[in-house]
């Protein structure tokens, strides 16, 4: 059986804390030390987008039909309203009832 240590949990999250505050302070640091040109600003502008796919790939490759529907229905929504929260209800509405139907 595995011990729980309160005081390694504790240490553990303040260098999970302290790292994370680091690596972001760090990259602001950074780019305020380089000169934002048009091509710089086009990659970081496309870096939204970059990062959402790259998340949403992996589960579309492995999700199955289900994974693909619910995508098309949030994407489907997205396009027509414009609404963040609407295309998300969409997709878990989806989902649910591919998954009530056994997809």
């Amino acid at each position: 059986m595995i011990e729980s240590d309160p005081k390694g949990f504790i240490l553990l999250l303040a260098a999970m804390t302290v790292t994370v505050y680091l690596t972001r302070a760090g990259g602001y640091w950074l780019i305020g030390r380089v000169t934002i040109g048009p091509r710089l600003r086009r990659m970081l502008n496309a870096l939204p987008g970059a990062v959402i796919a790259s998340t949403i790939a992996p589960i579309l490759v492995q999700g199955g039909v289900r994974a693909l529907l619910s995508m098309l229905a949030a994407a489907t929504v997205m396009y027509f309203l414009r609404r963040d929260f609407a295309a998300v209800a969409a997709g878990v509405a989806v989902a649910a009832g591919a998954f009530a139907f056994g997809l």
